[in-house]
Parts: structure tokens; sequence; C-alpha cells
């Protein structure tokens, strides 16, 4: 049973895997056509990433995050159970109420954008402030259509249909490059920071409308009405309370890291926001891509108590593995080789090497916590399938007063105090937001424990990653003293290209399975 549940675990995260890689790339292509034009250390820059947080927040808050948690487990049995009239119904109540809920906010976060930016963005005064203000009131529908297009995804996940869910930020992205190729050579920064947020919700809507086909032909007819007193919705909204306050607590830490940052030179809020960019995507192709493949998955669990239990951790076991195969060596190439990897993507027009080496130093702390970020989305999915919304909310919590109080010192006081510039307290909120994921992540574990038995990776094939890691990361290192003088893009796919090719090389050697697995995919892909 365990085989066949790691091979459908693949097989399904590939899929997310595949649509996530899709969207990211082009993601990646959107940050390095705003770098070109904005560069790093330019008020437009820091105005625009700060202002695209606010609006966002909406989007996390009732977004992909919360829907996976509280609307799929419900959907997703009832489709297991074949009850596919009442799963119209909830799907439809849910849309509803979230399209209520969601316009309301909408015209609060217009009306209140002033307020907004001084709580996001204290060091902001003048035509800075001004530029943020006018940008929220432009992005703040934009979030609203993305929102809607998370209850796409959640559909569209329970009928185990990821790839379109994960690559429809295609279009979004697309949008915004197309507004900077357009603009920005005929345009001053702030007329094109305004011109990038229309942009932004032009591609809001395109993501929702290359969606919503799908789903109506999932579904057949919709019915959209406010059911609050059906029972499938209100165990909907039941989970829906205590993870959206958990996924508003982990918003709020990071809304906390952008207010410090604002408060350090000229730089340091887009230089957080790029090295986020870059952290995020091992996050989003392999930690999100194992959960959100298992949420339905652990969702559909049918049987007894001990049944359901080993089960669970049978998925665990085997996303866990597949997770950490990958994370351990982007940890390790962010450390070892962030500057490269910036260059590579980032460095062209205003941004600069040096632009390049101080993301490096915020991506680096931030390497601290990837593996226990990653993994813990993986418990948190276990608990979301045990309809257990409340252990993960606690320990959230927890997490968003260890990020605030370490951040804090790292940010303001730690870099006066070893002699170093203060813009690199940027990379002191990276840090310590990664010792308080590692916090949060034990105590998932621990908890989940004790209610469905021992889980977690074994010390030996932990260890043999490292390994692994460790000999592609010295390998690359060598190379990249001998490609110093190359262009960025070709240095970076030397170094890069050296480090994954000994990294896949040494994980075959040492007997590791996720790495013979991946060749045979490869090798069938090539047939």
């Amino acid at each position: 049973m365990a085989a066949s549940q790691n091979k459908s675990t693949d097989a399904m995260a590939a899929l997310v895997g595949a649509g996530i890689l899709l969207s990211r790339i082009a993601g990646l292509v959107r940050l390095r056509i705003f770098s070109h034009y904005f560069g790093l250390a330019s008020d437009a820059a820091d105005a625009f990433n700060a202002a695209f947080r606010i609006p966002n927040f909406l989007q996390n808050l009732f977004g992909e995050g919360v829907l996976s948690a509280s609307f799929i487990p419900v959907y997703a049995a009832l489709l297991a159970r074949g009850d596919k009239e009442e799963s119209r119904r909830v799907a439809g109540a849910v849309l509803a109420t979230l399209a209520l809920a969601t316009s309301l906010l909408v015209l609060a976060g217009v009306l209140a954008s002033p307020y907004l930016i001084d709580a996001i963005a204290p060091g902001f005064h003048g035509s800075k402030r001004a530029l943020a203000v006018q940008l929220v009131r432009i992005l703040f529908p934009g979030a609203g259509l993305l929102v809607m297009s998370a209850w796409c995804l959640g559909v569209l996940n329970s009928h185990r249909r990821f790839l379109l869910s994960y690559s429809a930020p295609v279009v979004w992205n697309a949008a915004m490059v197309g507004t900077l190729v357009w603009m920005g050579r005929r345009a001053d920064l702030d007329r094109l920071a305004v011109a990038l947020a229309w942009g932004s919700v032009a591609g809001s809507a395109l993501q929702f409308g290359v969606q919503i086909p799908a789903v109506l032909a999932l579904m057949g007819r919709l019915r959209l009405r406010l059911e609050w007193g059906n029972a499938e919705v209100r165990t909907v909204a039941r989970n829906f309370v205590p993870v959206f306050i958990s996924r508003g607590a982990v918003q709020i830490s990071a809304y906390v890291d952008a207010m410090l940052a604002s408060l350090l030179p000229t730089g340091a809020v887009t230089g957080l926001f790029n090295a986020q960019i870059l952290y995020t995507l091992p996050v989003s192709l392999f930690g999100m891509a194992v959960s959100a493949a298992e949420l339905p998955e652990m969702s559909s669990a049918l049987g007894g108590a001990e049944e359901v239990a080993a089960y669970l951790r049978g998925r665990l076991e085997g996303g866990l593995r597949q997770i950490a195969f990958y994370i351990v060596p982007s940890a390790t190439a962010f450390v070892a080789l962030g500057d490269t990897l910036a260059g590579a993507l980032l460095q062209t027009g205003r941004f600069g090497r040096a632009d390049a080496r101080y993301t490096w130093g915020i991506l680096a702390g931030s390497a601290i916590g990837l593996l226990a970020s990653t993994m813990g989305r993986l418990y948190s999915s276990a608990y979301y399938a045990l309809r257990d919304t409340r252990t993960p909310l606690r320990y959230a919590l927890l997490r968003v007063g260890l990020t605030a109080g370490l951040g804090y010192g790292a940010a303001l006081w730690l870099p006066g105090a070893i002699g170093i510039g203060a813009r690199w307290g940027a990379a002191g909120l990276t840090a310590s937001a990664g010792v308080a994921g590692w916090m949060e992540f034990a105590l998932l574990r621990r908890g989940l424990n004790r209610k469905i038995g021992r889980t977690g990776l074994r010390a030996g094939f932990t260890a043999r990653l490292w390994m692994a890691a460790l000999l592609s990361a010295a390998a690359a290192w060598l190379v990249k003293m001998g490609v110093a003088a190359w262009h960025p893009v070709l240095a970076g796919a030397a170094v890069l290209g050296v480090f994954g090719g000994v990294y896949l090389g040494a994980a075959l050697g040492l007997g590791i399975g996720e790495a013979k697995g991946l060749v045979r995919r490869v090798q069938k892909l090539m047939r």
C-alpha cells in the first residue's frame, strides 16, 4: 500500500509542480523585467512592493490557503461519497458567501488605503507615501478577483485537476509583463508603477476567467445562494474561522517584517520582496505541490480510526521524503550560491551586482527555516484532513509572536551591535523568521504524532541528503570562481547546472530512492 501511495503522491505532486513551475517561471520573468526598469533602491519600487502586499493580505486570508484547509476537506469528502448534488450546493453557497465578504472588504480597503499604508510602511513619507496609497486603491479589486480564483482552485483540486488551477497565474503574470514592456520606455517610474497596478487587476480577471469554464464543466449547474443553514456549509464555516485567524496571523507576521523593513534604508523593502519571491520558489514547487496534492487524498480517507491513522502515516512518509529531497539542496544553494542565483535572475538594467549580493544576504537568512516551512505545510494538511484546524492556529500564533520579537531585535538592533550597515537588518528579518518556523514545525509534528503515531524523516535519510547537497555545493563553488567574469545568466547556468548534476549523481550513489524515481520519470518523458 505504501508503494502505491507514494506513486500517487509523485504523480499528483508532479502535476501541481508543473503548474506551479509554469506560473513561477512567469513570475520570475515579471520580477526580472521589474528589476530592469525599477532597480532595487528606488522610491517607486519600494512603494509598489509595499502596496502590493496590502491587497494580497485579503487574497491570502480568503484565498488558496484558507479555502484549501476549510473547503476542500468537506467538498472532497462529499465527492468521495458520491453525493454530487450536495457538493454543488456547498460549492455554490461557499462562493456566494465568499463573493459577499470579499466585496465588502475590497470596498473597505479602498477607502482605508491611507491608514493601511501608515500601518504597513510607517517609514514612507511625502510623494513615496502618496504613490503607495494610490497603488493600493488600484490593486484591491484585483485581489478580490484572485480570491474568486482561489475558489476555482479548491473545486479543481478536489476533482484532481491540478495543472490548470496552478498554472492559471501565468496569465496574471503575463498581463503585468505586457504592461512593463509596453510602458517601460515611455513612462517615468511613478507612472509605470501605476500602469503596472492596472495590469495586475487585468491579469487577476484573466486568471479567474481561464478557470471558471473548467469548473462549470465539472460541476454542471451552479447555484449561488447564501445557504448558511446547510450542515456542510456550517462545517466549512467552522473550519474557516480558525484557519482564517491562523492565516491572518502568518500574514501579520509578514507585514511586521515589511513594516520593519520600511524603517531601514531605501532598498530594504524591495530587497526583502525579491528574496521572498526567490525563497517561495522551492516552497511552492515542492512544499506546496506535495501538500496540495495530498490534502484531497488525506481528506478522502475512509474507515476506522486506526485505518485512517495508518493511511495518513503512509502518505506523510512519502510526502516528507519527497519534500526533503528537493528542499535540502535548495537551502544549501541559497546559502552557498545565492549571489549567482540572484544575478542570473535579476541582474539587468538598474539592478546591479551589488544588488544581487544584497539579495543573497537576505536569501541566505531565509534558508534557515526553508525545510521547516515546507514540511510544516504537509503536517498542516494532515491536521486539516482530520478536521482539526485549531491546533495549527495555536502554533501559528506562537510563531507570529516569536517572529515579531526576534525580527525586531535582528533588524533594528543587531546590525549596529555587530558593526554592519543598517540595511542588512533585512537579512536578520528572514533569519529570525526561520528560527520561529522551526519552533512551529516541531510543535506540529509532536502534536500529530500524538494523534496518529510516529511520523517524520529518518535520520539516516536526512544525513545522506545533506551529504549530497554539501558535495554539490563544493563542486559548484569551484565552478563559480572560474566563471566570475561571465555574463550573470551564463554564469548562473554553469554553476547551478553543476550543482544540480552533482547533487543528483551523489544522491543516486548514496542510494536515495527519490533520485532513482526522478531519473525514471525523466527517462519516461524522453521516450
